[in-house]
């Protein structure tokens, strides 16, 4: 496995160099970003869909790329500039060019009022309109009569894009990673996910060998899912035994996860298994308080085993969808903390087979080696654990049950059932 670090500072590097980039559910911008993805991982396949296309209840909108924007006085001096922050322009605003009264301006202003500083994200994907975003502050010093506006936009028929990897494995079991790739320059919310996901994927594709198949998407939020599922659901449902929803992943405080519908999914228990033994003061909120993609692959008639893994989950950190949410919100080593959550998670979903010991009795673990064959009050040690783990692999428990039950990580779990099954005292059921 990589150095923390390494890996940290990689994906912070990746989240920099794509930060300035304006993207949006369709358009260049999203492109662009991908192809930065697939210099690092070049296996990732491209797919396109036309606008108009039905995908379910819902329809492929038309592509949205923009070139700047900006307001300025009647002295010509500059107000906002999309060149110098791409959330100034609403996005998929139409284009604009007009002179506009302050008050005829102000019905097409954004801003977070009880946030003076912070410049919000406001998108209208699926209602043709214009608008800019500013700072309350900015928008307190709009004492001209008038203004002159501009959007060099085009909002014209074109393509809807994806990513999607898939890494075979021993069997067609499949667990399944989402993120998406559509918002523009916000660190935690929108990039930090991708650079996790890009990561993983190299780690996946350094092992020797994978039990599971993996399939990674790099999709628009929302329209990117129900898109992807329309095309993708009955291969899903018939191989998806567990699938994770990276979000916010990239800052320096708690852990939380969105859990499933019933929350009695293999990605449940999974998930909450790692995140209880290594960060206990973790959040576990509820399918209820679904807002990203684990909505669409939970929806009635998908019911796939998706949940959603964070940091400071998505609606419930101050800089959530505002300027804020900057390279400065995210670290090398927030990043770290979720890629090791989820390395965790893989190494626990190839490891969880349910196991039988094979012999009747307590094996002598003495002879073997893997007992203390002195005995005295305090020389059992982690033998402890072995004889614990012997007495539950009955074959009614898998590792994360048997992890459960004992109150011991399936990673410290890992390396007993190993030394079992090498000198054959165990074996999957």
């Amino acid at each position: 496995m990589p150095e923390m670090n390494d890996t940290g500072r990689n994906m912070y590097e990746l989240a920099g160099k794509l930060f300035p980039i304006c993207r949006s559910i369709t358009g260049n911008g999203f492109r662009q970003s991908l192809e930065m993805i697939r210099e690092i991982v070049p296996e990732i396949q491209v797919f396109e869909v036309p606008s108009g296309t039905a995908v379910y209840d819902w329809t492929v909108p038309k592509e949205w790329n923009i070139r700047g924007g900006w307001i300025k006085n009647m002295q010509g001096e500059t107000i906002i500039d999309f060149n110098d922050c791409n959330l100034h322009v609403m996005g998929y605003s139409i284009p604009i060019h007009q002179t506009l009264s302050r008050e005829e301006l102000s019905e097409h202003v954004y801003t977070q009022p009880e946030q003076p500083e912070w410049i919000p994200y406001v998108t209208s994907y699926y209602k043709e309109r214009w608008g800019f975003c500013m700072s309350e502050r900015q928008k307190q010093a709009l004492t001209d009569a008038e203004y002159e506006v501009y959007i060099d936009s085009t909002l014209e028929d074109g393509f809807l894009t994806y990513g999607e990897l898939v890494l075979p494995g021993e069997t067609d079991d499949e667990i399944f990673f989402s993120t998406y790739l559509c918002h523009p320059s916000m660190a935690n919310n929108e990039l930090s996910g991708p650079c996790v996901q890009t990561e993983l994927i190299k780690y996946l594709k350094s092992l020797s060998h994978r039990r599971y198949t993996y399939r990674f998407v790099f999709i628009p939020e929302t329209i990117g899912s129900i898109t992807y599922l329309s095309r993708n659901l009955e291969a899903l449902q018939q191989h998806v035994k567990a699938g994770f929803v990276l979000s916010c992943v990239g800052d320096n405080r708690t852990y939380s996860m969105v859990s499933t519908k019933y929350e009695d999914t293999l990605a449940d228990r999974v998930l909450n298994n790692v995140l209880k033994f290594h960060y206990p003061d973790y959040i576990r909120y509820s399918f209820m308080k679904r807002a990203s993609d684990e909505r669409q692959y939970g929806s009635a008639g998908v019911d796939l085993p998706v949940c959603a893994f964070c940091r400071s989950k998505y609606h419930e950190y101050s800089e959530y969808h505002t300027s804020a949410d900057n390279m400065d919100l995210i670290s090398p080593e927030g990043l770290s903390g979720a890629y090791e959550v989820m390395v965790k998670v893989i190494n626990a979903l190839e490891n969880n087979y349910f196991y039988q010991m094979q012999c009747k009795c307590e094996p002598q673990l003495g002879k073997r080696g893997l007992y203390p064959t002195v005995s005295q009050k305090g020389t059992k040690g982690d033998a402890r654990y072995m004889q614990d783990f012997i007495a539950y692999a009955d074959g009614r428990n898998d590792l994360i049950g048997i992890s459960n039950i004992l109150d011991i990580p399936v990673d410290k779990l890992i390396p007993i059932k190993d030394q079992l099954m090498e000198h054959h005292l165990l074996a999957v059921k």
